[in-house]
């Protein structure tokens, strides 16, 4: 499969927010080891060591996906025509092309479904590393709240993700709106999204094999047509600790902003290092503000820096919330979502509520308004 070079910051990232170290310059993965890629392995929880990734061991995967050849997602994207893209991140290019519904064969322009194919661009850093990650850990699980891998392709120098198409694109868009036509999300939409996102996070912890997400931000959480979340791109995904350990050490490797102090000071990844950045993502859709953003005054760059001691604060949590939701919602409603986001914020891993608490909470809040509305 020609050479693939060591991993970057993940896709969608700001070159300037992510960690500087996160990827090894010059480190190359010789992938061309002519087996392919087996389909015949129901198991997607084999290890995706640090080792595994930088010899470029392709590992077994579900049989349940369907393997394209290069020309079947050439004749899905019209050869991968400008005007079928629909992104461009750390990866490659994401572009839109349609498939069967049934056989997910490829159709015409315009007939059956509409998929998102991810084409890796040769000179990518992330490579070959992540796309086995994305290959391994969404090919082999299955839940309403994570995206759904379709198919892949190895051939040759080229690898290629075909994933459900999310019609409304990632909560990043809708939060920071940028441009007018993306709709402007109402107090109970981001609730909903909320609950969403973390009900998967929650499966990924309580799955057999324990998994670490590595990399939650608003990017990454996808919206369907009706405002249903969805976890996307698992290229930075680990297994959780094995052997009765209580983390996993790896390279350092995300978005500034979002990731856990401990896994930033020491490379020690916990289950619930996950749970801080769902807590820097809630803290986001309340005010509608970046986690990180160099624009903004000195002292107020990062959020989680600027307002976590306001969130405490009752007389003072108004005036952050984001006034686009002004009236949507109780002050109640605010302030426990607030407390919920201050727990998961905890300096300390061991304090942050596992994430199965974090759904019980933002469900509570959700069900506070539903007797006023049948009254």
């Amino acid at each position: 499969m020609g050479n693939c070079v060591g991993s970057q910051p993940a896709a969608n990232a700001n070159p300037s927010s992510t960690y500087p170290n996160s990827h090894t310059k010059g480190t190359s993965r010789n992938c061309s080891n002519g087996r392919g890629v087996s389909a015949t392995s129901n198991n997607f929880s084999t290890p995706l060591s640090d080792d595994a990734h930088l010899n470029g061991e392709i590992l077994p995967t579900p049989s349940s996906m369907k393997i394209y050849s290069f020309a079947d997602l050439r004749n899905a994207t019209r050869n991968f025509k400008p005007d079928m893209v629909l992104g461009v991140g750390g990866f490659g290019t994401v572009y839109k092309g349609w498939v069967d519904e049934k056989t997910l064969e490829p159709s015409k322009l315009g007939t059956g479904m509409m998929v998102a194919i991810k084409k890796m661009n040769e000179e990518s850093m992330q490579g070959f590393g992540e796309w086995q990650a994305e290959v391994n850990f969404l090919g082999g699980l299955s839940h309403p709240n994570l995206v759904k891998l379709l198919g892949y392709c190895v051939e040759d120098n080229e690898l290629l993700l075909v994933y459900e198409f999310m019609q409304k694109g990632s909560l990043e868009n809708h939060l920071f709106r940028r441009n007018d036509a993306i709709e402007l999300l109402s107090w109970d939409i981001r609730l909903k999204i909320a609950i969403g996102a973390a009900r998967g996070l929650a499966f990924l912890h309580t799955s057999d094999k324990q998994v670490i997400y590595r990399d939650f931000k608003a990017s990454n959480i996808l919206l369907d047509e009706s405002y249903n979340a969805k976890i996307s791109d698992f290229g930075l995904a680990k297994l959780g600790p094995s052997g009765g350990n209580s983390h996993v050490t790896t390279r350092i490797m995300g978005t500034y902003g979002y990731a856990a102090p401990e896994y930033i000071a020491t490379g020690h990844l916990y289950v619930k290092s996950d749970v801080y950045g769902f807590g820097v993502v809630l803290l986001e859709m309340l005010t509608g503000l970046r986690a990180l953003d160099i624009t903004r005054p000195n002292g107020q760059q990062n959020l989680v820096d600027w307002l976590k001691p306001v969130l405490s604060q009752r007389r003072k949590l108004k005036t952050v919330m984001d006034a686009r939701m002004e009236g949507q919602y109780s002050s109640k409603e605010a302030v426990q979502a607030a407390q919920l986001a201050l727990r998961c914020l905890e300096p300390e891993h061991r304090k942050r509520p596992p994430m199965e608490h974090v759904v019980e909470v933002l469900e509570h809040i959700a069900s506070m308004r539903k007797p006023k509305e049948s009254k």
